[in-house]
């Protein structure tokens, strides 16, 4: 990691491991160098190795050697780093062509639904412009936002929270895998086809960010793996998981641009946030259609699908090593996010599991089982609420009603049939 960098404004080297920064005349250079590039000259900092005239690494990778000052982790240590700006990607014609074509579709299509749409609509406080702003009937108001090219992830949610402030609901259109706003705010991902293929006409697959809620019971008669034992076995438990369309059981339909167009503005599909098991703030954005969302919120208690405001938070303490400056050009040592490709997010693995412990027991004092779980074993078993009843047996809800009823669960059955 670099510990130093040249200013081009004041023609300095700056030893970013010494408290004074190697001048103490200068009380006011760290909040100067440490502000954000949108505030100041890209070209403030410079790589030491590429000012002396030396190879500078990333520049010979086509990339730049101009750097930013960042906040390093390195054993409990926070010391400051000198890491090197990824170019700024610039549109090439073919992909603004890509970008007006699609925005035009997406507005075109809105038209033609009755709907009421726009292309370039500033939100009210005019802090962020919209691609195209659909309506629907309800007044629902969805802000389409195609990019087709690197955004830093800090501008798709800060955009995305104005948005949302405005009563716009955010809808990030991506064309790449490895795209940075991917789960960073409501999303959906294309093919990455021709202009002329866009306006054309020719199917536009939602491919990432739309999924459906899957519930089932994890039995030996299951299409799925037992997300608890990793297939090693069954558990007898209510599991759900949100699905891509064609990993659905049955398969689902393929979701198309129009379909979502029409289905945001009408409130028919919604985004949904689905945190990570793990806990944390890290999880997944998703558009998802609006029974299936009631059937999680119920299930879950999730309530907030829309990215908002994080709290501020306190910088950890700087750590000062007080080393002799290393004029060498560190470029690739940097960290993922400056030098390594960026990583796949769009993955179309199954996300958000959520578990009943198990199939519920029909109670034998009152009927308490409650609106989750009937509402959970519902979906599992694919029949409406009033078809289920208790096993004749042990008292879990099974199918007990209507066609294909019996008295007792599979489980039951398997056991008395051995007898």
């Amino acid at each position: 990691m670099a510990n130093g960098v040249w200013h081009t404004g004041y023609g300095i080297a700056i030893n970013l491991s010494l408290p004074d920064l190697g001048h103490p005349g200068r009380p006011d250079l760290l909040r100067e160098i440490t502000a954000s590039v949108a505030e100041r000259d890209p070209q403030l900092l410079e790589c030491l190795a590429h000012h002396d005239g030396r190879e500078c690494a990333s520049e010979s990778g086509g990339k730049s050697p101009w750097m930013f000052i960042r906040r390093g982790r390195v054993g409990g240590r926070r010391p400051l780093v000198a890491s090197h700006l990824p170019v700024t990607h610039r549109a090439t014609p073919a992909e603004s062509e890509q970008h007006k074509a699609t925005k035009e579709r997406i507005v075109e299509t809105a038209s033609r639904y009755g709907l009421e749409a726009d292309a370039e609509v500033p939100t009210a406080n005019r802090r962020s412009i919209s691609d195209a702003l659909v309506t629907g009937p309800g007044g629902i108001r969805i802000g389409w936002e195609i990019q087709y090219h690197h955004l830093s992830p800090s501008s798709v949610h800060r955009r995305s929270v104005n948005a949302v402030q405005n009563r716009v609901t955010p809808l990030w259109v991506a064309k790449d895998r490895t795209a940075s706003l991917i789960d960073r705010a409501p999303w959906a991902r294309v093919d990455d086809m021709p202009w002329k293929e866009i306006a054309g006409g020719r199917e536009m697959v939602i491919r990432g960010g739309y999924r459906y809620l899957q519930t089932w019971k994890c039995a030996p008669s299951s299409p799925r793996i037992c997300p608890v034992t990793d297939g090693a076995g069954h558990c007898e438990q209510l599991h759900s998981e949100w699905f891509l369309p064609a990993l659905c059981h049955p398969e689902k339909k393929a979701v198309q641009l129009e379909d979502l167009v029409l289905s945001s503005a009408t409130g028919d599909s919604v985004p949904v946030y689905v945190p990570n098991r793990g806990g944390g703030r890290a999880g997944r954005h998703m558009w998802v259609p609006a029974a299936d969302c009631r059937l999680w919120q119920e299930m879950t208690g999730q309530t907030d699908p829309l990215p908002t405001a994080e709290p501020q938070e306190q910088d950890d303490e700087i750590t000062f090593a007080e080393q002799e400056i290393d004029r060498t050009c560190r470029a690739g040592e940097e960290g993922r996010f400056v030098s390594d490709a960026r990583p796949v997010r769009d993955l179309g693995q199954p996300t958000g599991g959520f578990t009943l412990a198990r199939m519920p027991a029909q109670r034998i004092m009152s009927p308490l089982i409650t609106p989750v779980e009937r509402a959970a074993a519902s979906a599992a078993l694919g029949c409406p609420p009033w078809e289920l009843g208790p096993c004749a047996e042990c008292g879990q809800l099974m199918r007990r009603y209507g066609r294909d009823a019996a008295m007792f669960c599979s489980v039951c059955r398997a056991v008395l049939n051995g007898r």
